[in-house]
Protein backbone atom coordinates (compact mmCIF):
# COMPACT_ATOMS: atom_id res chain seq x y z
CA UNK A 1 0.00 0.00 0.00
CA UNK A 2 1.48 3.48 -0.97
CA UNK A 3 1.00 6.68 1.14
CA UNK A 4 1.21 9.55 -0.31
CA UNK A 5 3.17 12.54 1.42
CA UNK A 6 0.00 14.64 1.31
CA UNK A 7 -2.19 12.17 2.39
CA UNK A 8 0.10 11.23 5.34
CA UNK A 9 0.39 14.82 6.59
CA UNK A 10 -3.33 15.12 7.09
CA UNK A 11 -3.72 11.86 9.08
CA UNK A 12 -0.90 12.81 10.79
CA UNK A 13 -2.75 16.14 11.27
CA UNK A 14 -6.19 15.03 12.28
CA UNK A 15 -4.28 12.25 14.65
CA UNK A 16 -3.35 15.67 16.50
CA UNK A 17 -6.30 17.55 16.33
CA UNK A 18 -8.26 13.90 17.71
CA UNK A 19 -5.62 13.98 20.72
CA UNK A 20 -6.26 17.72 21.71
CA UNK A 21 -9.66 17.26 21.74
CA UNK A 22 -10.02 14.47 23.99
CA UNK A 23 -7.36 15.16 26.12
CA UNK A 24 -8.98 18.71 26.55
CA UNK A 25 -12.50 16.41 27.13
CA UNK A 26 -10.34 14.84 29.63
CA UNK A 27 -9.26 17.80 31.94
CA UNK A 28 -13.34 19.17 31.17
CA UNK A 29 -13.70 16.12 33.49
CA UNK A 30 -11.71 16.54 36.23
CA UNK A 31 -12.83 18.95 39.03
CA UNK A 32 -11.39 21.92 39.48
CA UNK A 33 -9.52 23.80 42.67
CA UNK A 34 -8.79 27.10 43.44
CA UNK A 35 -6.02 28.08 45.42
CA UNK A 36 -4.82 31.57 47.25
CA UNK A 37 -1.87 31.04 49.64
CA UNK A 38 -1.82 34.45 52.46
CA UNK A 39 1.65 35.47 54.03
CA UNK A 40 1.91 36.46 57.39
CA UNK A 41 1.86 40.15 58.46
CA UNK A 42 5.48 42.26 59.45
CA UNK A 43 5.80 42.92 63.30
CA UNK A 44 5.32 46.93 64.20
CA UNK A 45 8.52 46.70 66.71
CA UNK A 46 10.72 45.51 63.63
CA UNK A 47 9.28 47.89 61.07
CA UNK A 48 8.24 51.21 62.88
CA UNK A 49 11.33 53.42 63.01
CA UNK A 50 11.82 52.39 59.03
CA UNK A 51 11.42 54.69 55.96
CA UNK A 52 9.68 51.57 54.20
CA UNK A 53 7.45 50.84 56.81
CA UNK A 54 5.84 47.13 55.40
CA UNK A 55 2.23 45.90 57.17
CA UNK A 56 0.81 49.15 59.10
CA UNK A 57 -2.56 46.97 58.90
CA UNK A 58 -2.41 43.38 59.71
CA UNK A 59 -4.86 42.41 56.63
CA UNK A 60 -2.57 43.14 53.89
CA UNK A 61 -2.28 39.68 52.66
CA UNK A 62 -5.63 38.50 53.98
CA UNK A 63 -8.28 41.33 52.70
CA UNK A 64 -7.22 41.00 48.71
CA UNK A 65 -7.61 37.41 49.50
CA UNK A 66 -10.54 37.62 50.85
CA UNK A 67 -11.97 39.70 47.75
CA UNK A 68 -10.32 37.18 45.24
CA UNK A 69 -12.34 33.94 47.42
CA UNK A 70 -15.51 36.18 46.83
CA UNK A 71 -15.00 36.80 42.85
CA UNK A 72 -13.92 32.64 42.66
CA UNK A 73 -17.41 32.19 44.64
CA UNK A 74 -19.24 34.23 42.64
CA UNK A 75 -17.52 33.16 39.23
CA UNK A 76 -17.85 29.46 39.85
CA UNK A 77 -20.78 29.07 42.30
CA UNK A 78 -21.59 27.31 45.59
CA UNK A 79 -20.17 23.83 44.72
CA UNK A 80 -16.53 25.00 44.02
CA UNK A 81 -13.59 24.00 45.58
CA UNK A 82 -11.84 26.78 47.31
CA UNK A 83 -9.25 26.49 49.26
CA UNK A 84 -7.00 29.15 51.00
CA UNK A 85 -3.79 28.23 52.70
CA UNK A 86 -2.87 30.68 55.47
CA UNK A 87 0.54 30.86 57.40
CA UNK A 88 -1.00 31.07 60.75
CA UNK A 89 2.58 31.79 63.59
CA UNK A 90 2.46 35.63 61.95
CA UNK A 91 -1.05 36.44 62.34
CA UNK A 92 -0.96 34.49 65.63
CA UNK A 93 2.40 36.79 66.33
CA UNK A 94 0.72 39.63 65.71
CA UNK A 95 -2.20 39.01 67.41
CA UNK A 96 -0.30 38.83 70.61
CA UNK A 97 2.01 41.98 70.19
CA UNK A 98 -0.25 44.23 69.06
CA UNK A 99 -3.23 42.89 71.50
CA UNK A 100 -5.00 42.22 68.83
CA UNK A 101 -7.17 39.22 69.50
CA UNK A 102 -9.90 39.04 66.81
CA UNK A 103 -7.37 38.78 64.02
CA UNK A 104 -7.64 34.62 63.69
CA UNK A 105 -11.26 34.91 64.04
CA UNK A 106 -11.49 37.35 61.20
CA UNK A 107 -9.63 34.96 59.30
CA UNK A 108 -12.27 31.95 60.40
CA UNK A 109 -14.92 34.85 59.68
CA UNK A 110 -14.18 34.45 55.92
CA UNK A 111 -13.58 30.76 55.87
CA UNK A 112 -17.48 30.61 57.15
CA UNK A 113 -18.50 33.20 55.12
CA UNK A 114 -17.59 31.64 52.08
CA UNK A 115 -16.99 28.06 52.63
CA UNK A 116 -13.67 28.08 51.80
CA UNK A 117 -11.28 24.67 52.71
CA UNK A 118 -8.72 27.13 55.27
CA UNK A 119 -5.60 24.98 55.80
CA UNK A 120 -3.10 26.83 58.40
CA UNK A 121 0.53 26.13 57.49
CA UNK A 122 4.12 26.91 58.52
CA UNK A 123 6.37 25.81 56.43
CA UNK A 124 7.21 25.92 52.31
CA UNK A 125 7.38 22.30 52.49
CA UNK A 126 3.55 22.21 53.64
CA UNK A 127 2.54 24.32 50.54
CA UNK A 128 4.12 22.28 48.46
CA UNK A 129 2.61 19.15 49.66
CA UNK A 130 -0.29 20.62 49.76
CA UNK A 131 -0.49 21.26 46.26
CA UNK A 132 1.37 17.71 44.91
CA UNK A 133 -1.49 16.05 46.89
CA UNK A 134 -3.89 17.97 48.98
CA UNK A 135 -6.44 16.26 46.84
CA UNK A 136 -6.05 13.23 44.31
CA UNK A 137 -4.49 15.11 41.50
CA UNK A 138 -5.28 12.90 38.95
CA UNK A 139 -8.75 14.33 39.07
CA UNK A 140 -8.72 17.22 40.94
CA UNK A 141 -6.17 20.12 39.04
CA UNK A 142 -5.55 23.25 40.26
CA UNK A 143 -7.16 26.08 37.66
CA UNK A 144 -6.17 28.83 39.84
CA UNK A 145 -2.90 29.39 42.26
CA UNK A 146 -2.63 32.95 43.82
CA UNK A 147 0.43 34.30 46.48
CA UNK A 148 -0.54 37.62 48.76
CA UNK A 149 2.27 38.13 50.72
CA UNK A 150 5.93 39.12 51.09
CA UNK A 151 8.52 38.11 48.74
CA UNK A 152 12.42 38.38 46.32
CA UNK A 153 13.21 37.38 43.32
CA UNK A 154 13.55 33.96 44.55
CA UNK A 155 11.49 33.36 46.74
CA UNK A 156 7.99 33.82 49.02
CA UNK A 157 8.87 35.13 52.41
CA UNK A 158 5.73 33.86 54.72
CA UNK A 159 7.34 35.40 57.69
CA UNK A 160 9.36 38.62 56.36
CA UNK A 161 10.00 40.76 59.29
CA UNK A 162 7.57 38.76 62.01
CA UNK A 163 10.21 36.80 64.29
CA UNK A 164 13.42 38.23 62.37
CA UNK A 165 13.68 42.04 61.33
CA UNK A 166 14.06 42.57 57.63
CA UNK A 167 14.12 37.97 57.92
CA UNK A 168 12.41 35.17 56.92
CA UNK A 169 12.76 31.64 58.38
CA UNK A 170 9.91 30.78 56.43
CA UNK A 171 9.77 30.58 52.72
CA UNK A 172 9.49 28.22 49.23
CA UNK A 173 12.66 29.33 47.15
CA UNK A 174 13.01 29.27 43.61
CA UNK A 175 15.57 26.05 43.71
CA UNK A 176 12.31 24.29 45.33
CA UNK A 177 9.49 24.77 42.92
CA UNK A 178 11.58 21.11 41.02
CA UNK A 179 9.32 19.34 44.26
CA UNK A 180 6.02 20.48 42.43
CA UNK A 181 4.55 17.88 40.26
CA UNK A 182 4.25 18.16 36.82
CA UNK A 183 0.05 17.58 35.96
CA UNK A 184 -1.00 19.26 38.99
CA UNK A 185 -2.50 22.40 36.77
CA UNK A 186 -4.79 22.36 34.49
CA UNK A 187 -3.69 23.55 30.78
CA UNK A 188 -6.13 27.09 31.31
CA UNK A 189 -4.84 27.90 35.10
CA UNK A 190 -4.10 30.97 36.54
CA UNK A 191 -1.25 31.74 38.25
CA UNK A 192 0.16 35.06 39.95
CA UNK A 193 2.10 36.43 42.59
CA UNK A 194 1.22 39.21 44.10
CA UNK A 195 4.35 39.59 46.11
CA UNK A 196 7.35 41.90 44.82
CA UNK A 197 9.97 40.92 42.40
CA UNK A 198 9.20 37.48 41.55
CA UNK A 199 8.77 38.48 37.76
CA UNK A 200 12.40 39.08 38.13
CA UNK A 201 13.28 35.46 38.69
CA UNK A 202 11.31 33.01 40.34
CA UNK A 203 8.29 33.12 37.48
CA UNK A 204 10.99 31.88 35.03
CA UNK A 205 12.03 28.61 37.63
CA UNK A 206 7.90 27.79 37.98
CA UNK A 207 7.57 27.77 34.29
CA UNK A 208 10.47 25.18 34.34
CA UNK A 209 9.48 23.07 37.00
CA UNK A 210 5.66 22.99 36.35
CA UNK A 211 4.99 23.79 32.74
CA UNK A 212 2.84 26.87 33.53
CA UNK A 213 3.40 30.72 33.53
CA UNK A 214 3.45 32.36 36.74
CA UNK A 215 2.31 36.36 36.57
CA UNK A 216 4.92 38.00 39.08
CA UNK A 217 6.02 41.62 39.26
CA UNK A 218 9.47 42.95 38.07
CA UNK A 219 9.99 45.82 41.02
CA UNK A 220 7.97 46.27 44.42
CA UNK A 221 4.00 45.66 44.59
CA UNK A 222 2.25 48.38 47.05
CA UNK A 223 -0.14 47.11 49.58
CA UNK A 224 -0.91 50.30 50.93
CA UNK A 225 -2.84 51.99 48.03
CA UNK A 226 -5.41 48.42 47.40
CA UNK A 227 -8.33 50.57 47.95
CA UNK A 228 -7.24 51.90 44.64
CA UNK A 229 -7.26 49.21 42.51
CA UNK A 230 -10.13 46.59 43.91
CA UNK A 231 -7.97 45.38 46.35
CA UNK A 232 -5.26 44.13 44.35
CA UNK A 233 -1.82 45.39 45.22
CA UNK A 234 -0.54 48.07 42.54
CA UNK A 235 2.96 48.39 41.29
CA UNK A 236 5.34 50.78 42.23
CA UNK A 237 6.98 53.04 40.01
CA UNK A 238 8.70 51.69 36.84
CA UNK A 239 7.19 48.11 37.73
CA UNK A 240 5.40 45.62 35.16
CA UNK A 241 3.67 42.54 35.20
CA UNK A 242 6.06 39.30 33.91
CA UNK A 243 6.30 35.54 33.30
Amino acid sequence: MVVRKGNLLRVLLWSLILSLVFAVRGEAKNEREYIIVSGGPALHEWEKFKPDYHDRWWGNFIRPARVRIQELRAEHGAGARITWLVYRRGYERRAERMSEPAILSNILSVRDRYGVNLIWFRRGEEVVAYLNSGQPRDRVKIANFEYFGHSNRACFMFDYSNEIDSASKSWLHEDELWRLKRGIFTRDAFIKSWGCHTGESMSKKWRAATGRKMIGAIGKTDYSKMYLNNWRPVLSAGGKWAW
